[in-house]
This record gives C-alpha cells, structure tokens and sequence, in this order.
C-alpha cells in the first residue's frame, strides 16, 4: 500500500512538473492577492460575451470591502475609474517583467484613493484612467492596495485578477504560475456535435451527438455523416474543487490515433479577445445559452497563439470506412478526460439550400437595399454568411425610414461595420442634430448618434439586428431620492438616471455652484458625502446637467440641507 501511495505521489508530481514545463513563467512569485483561500468563480479563457475571460474571477464570499493586497513588489503603473468594464481597477508592474490587475475594487488604499480623489476634482470628471511613474506608489508584496467590490461590469461581489507580459500587455493564464488552488476534478464532457464543412458553419448547422460517462471517458455510438467534409465542436466545462463552471484549457482532436487538431489558452490580447466568437458555435451561445467550442479553424478566425496554425481540424472522407475520433481535454493540473468515437461517411442526400448575399471571411463586401448600404470590411466575418438584409415598415412615430433587417443578431461581426440609411422624408436640420439610429438585437440595443453624409445617415454596429433611424426629441432625466428641501441623514446621495433612448452620455453634478463628484454605477448616479459637503453644512443647491445620446440636453436642481 505504501507502494502504491509512494506511485501516486510520483504520478501527480510527473504531471504538476509537465505542465510547468510548457511554460516558462514564474512559479509561486506571485501571493494570493486575498488573505482568503483561492476559490475560483471562472477562470482564464472561460467563454463570455464577445470575449474571453481574461483573468481568475477569485471569490470573496459573497461580501465587499475584504482587503486586496499585492501579489508581489512592484509599483502602482496605473489605475482605472469606469461606469462598465473594470469599475475600480489598480495594475502593479512587478520587477520580473509582469503586471498584476485587480478590479472591480471599492476603493483604493488611503494615499492613492486621496489622488485619484484630486484628479477628478482637478479634471472636474469621474472617470479616469491615470499612469503613474515607479517611486510614486511603490509596494510590498502582501501590502493591502484595495478594498473588493462590485464596481464596473462585476455580476457580484468578486476580485478580478489578471497577470500580463509588461511589455506585450498579453493577458496570461494565472493558472500557470503556481497558485494553490485545489483542483482534482477533469472537465466535463455533455455534447458532441458535427458540421457540414462544405457549407458554412452557421448554414445548416451543428448536428448533436449524445455522449455517454463512464469514469473520466465518454463514448457516443457510431457517428454516421452524409459529408465527405466535417468538423467537430465540444460542449464541455471544467471544474475546479469549488464546484463552479470553469473553461476548457487544452483540447485535442485525434483520427485514427493522429493529431488534426489542438487548442490551448495560454494567453490572448485585448485586441484579440473578441475571436472568442470565431472558436465557439455563436449561435447557440447567443440563442440557447450554450458554449460550445470548435474543435477547428474558421476561415476568419485569426487569434494567435490558440491553435497550432498547422493543424486545421478539418476532417475529410474519401472513403465509407469507418474511423476512429479521439477527443482529449486538459486543465492546468494535468487532470484529463476522453472522449471515444467511430466516424464513418455514408453517401445520402446532400442537397444544402444557398440563397441571399453570401458574405465571405476575408473578403470586403458593400450589400444594399433600396434605402440602405451596409459596407463590410475583409475581417468582419469569421464563417460564409448567405447574407440577406430587407427592409419592413416600421410602426414606431418617431422613426423616420423602414426597419432594416440586417440578417439575424445570431451571427457574429468581428469588426465595426458601416451602416447607411436614407431616411424617408426630408428633414431639417435641427431634425437632423436629433437624428439616431437604433439596433435592436434581441437581448439589447444599441444606439448612435448619427453622422450626416449628404442625404444619407451614418453609423457604425459591431452587431446585427434589427436597425432604424430615428428622430429623438426626448430629455433625459435624473430623479433623486429626497424630498425637496429635506434633511439628508444618509452617508450618500442617489440620483436615478433615464433615457428614452439611447443612453445618458454626460453627467455633471454642481453643488452650490461647484463640481461634485458623483459616481455612476450602471444607471445611478452616487455622491458619497465628503468634506465637500459635511453634516451641518446647512441648505444646499445641487444642479445637475445630463445629456443623451442624440444630444438633448436637461438642467435640474434640487436642495436639501445637510
């Protein structure tokens, strides 16, 4: 038994020293940037929106204000101040060649809190995003920097943790440098699908295949394909010993014992993190909330250092034999599932409708209706779209041309495209200051104000959808949580913000004729009180200016008595 015991040992210290030596990054340099155990809510590369998760979401027990400290020496190289995204976030540049990213804080530490403070009174703006020298804000490693938070995009109380290359501002994986984060579990296998690699991969589609579990290995039964041209995608998840939904890091596609395809997450750029929708079935991501990941390369998926760019994943079928596919997923700690299959072509019918504008990768392409033109550049598609685009009457009053149906929001763009509309009537030229135009793509819209280029209305979408230009006469507002005059005992002013359309796009806030510092989490709008404005400061007047997307500008005051 001891025996036995002394092999195991081994076995994991074998394949802990394997995965460190596919990387040359530091081990253990870098501490846990909280005084809690590491427990892992998503982890680097996990399938989002429009991008790849770019660091460890660490979990804080569900609570704010826990203390965030350095995960080693370096000095605060920047921080950023924003409504999305990050919220409050500080970067550390460390000696070895790395930066360390920690957002969606609640506030920084003492010192540095009181500068960002006086920027944004000196600069009179919420947001910012400041670079600093190294002797500005030097820190120890295990030095508080933060407190945790739910600022910016944050879902829930949580720190965001990202390690960078310094010099290339790559994002890479933190689960390569030697974190203790328990992790017994091998990833998950719950689909199979195949397509038709003749076609698009958006047009027919994915085709399902069940899988069976058994231990760490799945099978499905024979896979019968009427396609001499197939690739294959898995719906998979990892897990750490938390029990949360984690993504795949490593998985490789075998036929016949050979090699055709892998994908590892190592590191992505922010200028590269939107190919997510190139490695994944987008549709069914989008539509029916499931990550499935392709097991090859789309034609305009250009994402470096994801797939070995040999290896195409492409499988094809001269033959009616039958063939062996093995499916081979990994994490970071070497833990290892297989999935087992028989592939075989078998000749039937394959007939595939094709119509509409075909919209190639790599290809730049103008498509148009009677009253619009959608100017396409050669990246915006990663797969053929048969593209079709019409126009339909629109109900709305204040639209001002047809509803332009841009294909279907199902399928991604990966770079902005041009939309132009001719509106239906002959409009003035305040009508044209107040001119949007409106995407709609089911789960949101997106609103712009537009650029006149002669008759014609300008914009740019980096979706599809639904567009239509409009005409917005509509103030925004905010509306306050007080009564006129009232004392205001709380340790905060809230102000509730409202558009019509489109979004509030400027926010200034004076208090008895001087700047104030408000904070905007999504729609609200929040001063915390200061010595700006302390307890027993008598009556106050605060006037409050917003202006939306379209450019309608609201002045409002209010007073209460502090």
């Amino acid at each position: 038994m001891k025996t036995f015991y002394q092999l195991m040992l081994f076995v994991c210290f074998i394949n802990t020293s394997i995965v460190q030596a596919q990387n040359n990054y530091p081990q253990n340099y870098f501490r846990n940037p909280l005084n809690i155990p590491m427990q892992l809510a998503a982890n680097f590369g996990a399938v989002r929106t429009n991008h790849f998760h770019m660091g460890l979401d660490l979990r804080t027990n569900s609570q704010e204000n826990l203390p965030v400290v350095a995960a080693a020496e370096g000095y605060v190289s920047r921080i950023k101040v924003e409504r999305y995204g990050f919220g409050n976030a500080v970067y550390i540049t460390h000696p070895n060649g790395y930066t360390t990213v920690y957002a969606h804080l609640n506030k920084y530490f003492n010192k540095l809190d009181e500068y960002v403070k006086e920027r944004q009174y000196k600069d009179e703006k919420w947001e910012q995003d400041i670079t600093f020298q190294p002797g500005q804000f030097p820190v120890e490693k295990g030095q508080q920097i933060a407190l945790s938070g739910n600022t910016g995009g944050s879902a829930g109380p949580h720190l965001h943790f990202e390690i960078r290359d310094t010099k290339t501002e790559e994002c890479l994986n933190p689960l390569l440098f030697g974190f203790a984060i328990p992790d017994t579990v091998a990833p998950i296998i719950s689909g199979l699908y195949w397509y038709d690699r003749r076609f698009s991969t958006y047009e027919p589609g994915a085709n399902g295949i069940a899988v069976k579990k058994a231990g760490n290995v799945y099978t499905s039964h024979l896979v019968q394909v009427n396609s001499p041209e197939i690739s294959f995608a898995i719906k998979a998840v990892d897990k750490a010993n938390q029990g949360f939904n984690l993504g795949i890091y490593n998985a490789e596609l075998l036929m016949d014992g050979k090699l055709i395809y892998s994908f590892k997450i190592d590191k992505v750029h922010y200028d590269e993190t939107r190919y997510i929708n190139g490695c994944i079935d987008y549709t069914k991501f989008i539509r029916d909330k499931m990550g499935i990941q392709h097991l090859s390369v789309l034609p305009g998926m250009k994402l470096q250092n994801y797939s070995l760019s040999n290896l195409a994943g492409i499988i094809n079928l001269p033959d009616e034999e039958v063939h062996t596919i093995e499916i081979i997923l990994k994490d970071t700690k070497g833990n290892t599932s297989r999935l087992t299959t028989k592939l075989q072509f078998n000749k039937t019918s394959d007939k595939v409708s094709s119509t509409g504008k075909t919209l190639m990768p790599n290809e730049g392409k103008t498509i148009s209706t009677e009253n619009t033109e959608i100017n396409f550049s050669k990246n915006t598609v990663y797969d053929a779209v048969n593209f079709n685009a019409y126009e339909k009457p629109d109900s709305n009053p204040n639209a001002i041309s047809n509803s332009i149906v841009l294909h279907s929001p199902y399928i991604p763009v990966h770079v902005e495209y041009t939309l132009k509309i001719k509106p239906n009537r002959k409009l003035t030229n305040t009508e044209k200051d107040k001119a949007v135009i409106l995407l709609d793509y089911g789960s949101d819209k997106d609103v712009v104000k537009v650029q006149w280029n002669n008759d014609w209305a300008e914009g740019k979408f980096n979706r599809l959808g639904t567009a239509k230009l409009l005409i917005d006469n509509n103030q925004p507002s905010v509306s306050s949580g007080w009564s006129e005059g009232a004392l205001v005992n709380n340790s905060s002013l809230l102000l509730k913000g409202t558009t019509k359309v489109g979004d509030i796009v400027s926010f200034r806030a004076e208090l008895d004729g001087k700047w104030l510092r408000f904070a905007r989490v999504k729609d609200n709008f929040i001063y915390t009180f200061d010595e700006k404005c302390p307890r027993g400061s008598g009556s106050h007047t605060l006037k409050v200016t917003t202006v939306n997307t379209a450019g309608n500008t609201n002045i409002q005051s209010f007073t209460f008595q502090r």
